[in-house]
């Protein structure tokens, strides 16, 4: 087994919103010309700072989701989001894929896009169209997925992993066979499942809900656990670049290793909540959500330098002073300076400066379930 060593961080002050005349409140504006206005919402975790709110009121719209400046689309670098009923382009025209058909998990390679549609069903296709089924996944109900070598990694239902080659998909027994497997469990006495993976410099690292980060050092063909199974990992990240540095959203804050899983620390300075279940690296600047609890909890999002060790932001400028629901597992991406997350209400905001500020590019969509930017 991986000798792993922890440290946590905690912060001596907790940051608080608003102000001593009560919250502010964020207004945004609907395509269909009403006004949206958020206000905040609170429900108990651990929490690390004490709020009240209301929740946001909302009027229907009939007109596009997609947000317009002066009549016209904005041009934007692509975000691809998988929704409940689809795949969504937001590349200025509005195009939309595989309509109707609940997209459970989606990833890029090159100009091309994997999804499970259905839970089931393994699709590739790109940003034009052109989908198509690959493969079945028999038995079995896919999580996660990640392009690697030629091949595609499949996270599924009850802990598995299966990979496909050729349009063959086979079981990777080894995972399986992975020392403390049986101490993985959920809270609600379930099964638990192959949540999220990423890859860097040659090494995977799998995340089970709830069983910890493993990793593979040889391409899937033996794994050894790393973190703390009791962290309750939520995402793991690989960062593309940095050798050995791995970052995860747990119940504990942000976890970071920088030598690949074998020691581990914790950060949740600056957060309003512990409770972490999406993070992305854009540019030099590390973005996490955080929220009061795994059920509709007051949630934010938050940013600080990826190096060094001070506080967390939350970042402000252009969203909702709260989000009533959490920015979940895979929907928050970045690629560059370009940051873009979606939420459960099926809205999509996007960054161009590191999460500096943001706006609202998408309202009204089928709730997200995965982002991607191309």
């Amino acid at each position: 087994m991986l000798a792993t060593r922890v440290a946590r961080t905690r912060s001596s002050a907790r940051r608080s919103s608003g102000t001593a005349s009560g919250p502010k409140r964020a207004v945004s504006v609907e395509p269909s010309g009403k006004r949206m206005v958020t206000s905040r919402y609170m429900t108990p975790w651990r929490s690390n700072d004490r709020t009240s709110a209301t929740t946001a009121s909302r009027s229907p719209s009939t007109a596009s989701p997609y947000l317009t400046r002066g009549g016209r689309l904005p041009i934007v670098a692509t975000i691809v989001a998988g929704t409940a009923s689809g795949v969504e382009v937001l590349d200025g025209d509005g195009t939309g894929h595989l309509s109707g058909q609940s997209c459970t998990a989606l990833a890029a390679e090159g100009i091309h896009l994997w999804a499970v549609v259905a839970d089931t069903t393994l699709m590739r296709g790109s940003t034009n169209g052109d989908w198509a089924p690959v493969a079945a996944i028999e038995g079995r109900r896919g999580r996660c997925l990640l392009p690697q070598d030629g091949g595609l990694f499949v996270g599924t239902d009850e802990a598995h992993l299966l990979r496909m080659t050729e349009g063959a998909v086979e079981t990777v027994g080894s995972f399986d066979e992975v020392e403390g497997r049986e101490k993985w469990y959920t809270p609600w006495g379930g099964p638990p499942d192959t949540r999220s993976m990423s890859a860097s410099h040659g090494t995977i690292y799998a995340n089970v809900h709830v069983g910890g980060i493993v990793r593979s050092t040889d391409g899937g063909q033996s794994w050894e656990p790393t973190i703390d199974i009791d962290a309750d990992v939520h995402q793991v990240l690989a960062h593309p670049d940095n050798a050995g540095l791995v970052l995860a959203s747990t119940a504990w804050g942000l976890a970071r290793s920088d030598n690949g899983g074998a020691d581990w620390s914790f950060h949740e300075d600056g957060l309003h909540a512990s409770y972490s279940r999406a993070v992305a690296v854009s540019g030099d600047t590390l973005l996490v959500s955080a929220s009061t609890g795994p059920r509709r909890g007051t949630a934010a999002l938050y940013r600080r330098p990826l190096q060094g060790d001070p506080p967390f932001e939350k970042c402000a400028a252009g969203l909702p002073e709260w989000f009533p629901g959490n920015i979940d597992t895979y929907c928050l991406a970045a690629f560059g300076s370009t940051a873009a997350f979606g939420t459960e209400d099926g809205d999509v905001f996007r960054s161009e400066d590191e999460g500096r500020s943001w706006e609202k590019v998408a309202a009204g969509l089928p709730a997200i379930r995965a982002i991607v930017l191309r």
